[in-house]
């Protein structure tokens, strides 16, 4: 499969993409440069707020469509064109955080990203809808994708300095356990970044540095693949008003300056529908 480009290079590393019913449109952010974008499909427009230092993951919110907004160092609430910030938690110095979901009971789930590869002390991180912060894993490097399953027993979890997809059991209450290996991904193609889950159970996965979108089946088994022009893919989301198609952020990391493609979005009927979001609690 090939995924056809929306959008012109826009990013220098968008990341993210979220489809929601509130919006009817796709909206992911450019994060080094601190903005969130969205793309309407009926127009093609595309329209940029900028949110703070660095934007690294949204999710909308369940009461008014508003979001949440995962910045540098902190959580921020949009509402009325107005940015709050919720929390604002002690990750530590060289830390940043990174990419984040929400879980079946809509808590933001958001890990962090450190600098220096070998300390492991990066964490993934759960805000609750009383903006309180509790951690659920530790000894991580560069927390990236996350995805339930539909019947949220299970989530799918990428730290992107390992070669694999881990696998973990979730509970309404306890949140995350028992991680496990779920798939590896031969590093001499390239690592997983963000993740998605299809309503088969399917897990697509952005592959960095491969220019490929890789689906696994629920058992693990690699049985999809989407090319791109574009090395550095980021994160994947399935969106459209029937949630059919699969939309791919890229970055222009290290792509040659002539690329006219390194940091768009791109989109593919991939002939499965995905999950709709799960809305921020808060």
């Amino acid at each position: 499969m090939r995924a056809e480009q929306i959008t012109a290079a826009l990013c220098e590393h968008a990341e993210g993409p979220v489809w929601s019913h509130h919006w009817r449109a796709l909206r992911w952010v450019d994060m080094y440069a601190g903005d969130v974008l969205q793309w309407q499909p009926e127009t093609g427009t595309v329209d940029r707020w900028h949110v703070g230092s660095m934007a690294c993951a949204l999710r909308p919110c369940h009461a008014n469509g508003e979001m949440i907004i995962a910045r540098e160092r902190d959580f921020a609430i949009t509402a009325n064109g107005e940015l709050t910030v919720v929390a604002a938690p002690q990750i530590g110095e060289g830390l940043r955080f990174n990419d984040g979901a929400c879980d079946p009971q809509g808590r933001f789930l958001c890990g962090t990203f450190e600098t220096d590869p070998v300390r492991n002390s990066a964490k993934l991180y759960e805000l609750g809808p009383d903006y309180s912060v509790r951690v659920i894993l530790e000894n991580v490097s560069a927390s990236n994708g996350l995805g339930w399953t539909g019947d949220g027993s299970m989530a799918y979890y990428v730290d992107s300095r390992i070669p694999e997809i881990s696998v973990l059991d979730h509970d309404p209450v306890d949140g995350l356990h028992n991680r496990r290996p779920f798939v590896s991904v031969d590093p001499a193609i390239g690592g997983p970044d963000g993740i998605t889950v299809d309503a088969e159970g399917g897990v697509w996965a952005a592959i960095w540095g491969g220019g490929l979108v890789h689906r696994y089946s629920p058992a693990g088994q690699l049985d999809s693949a989407i090319r791109l022009p574009v090395r550095y893919v980021t994160a994947c989301t399935f969106g459209g008003h029937d949630l059919d198609v699969l939309y791919i952020t890229t970055s222009r990391y290290r792509e040659p300056p002539t690329s006219r493609s390194a940091g768009a979005v791109f989109a593919c009927v991939p002939g499965v529908r995905g999950l709709p979001v799960v809305d921020f609690r808060g």
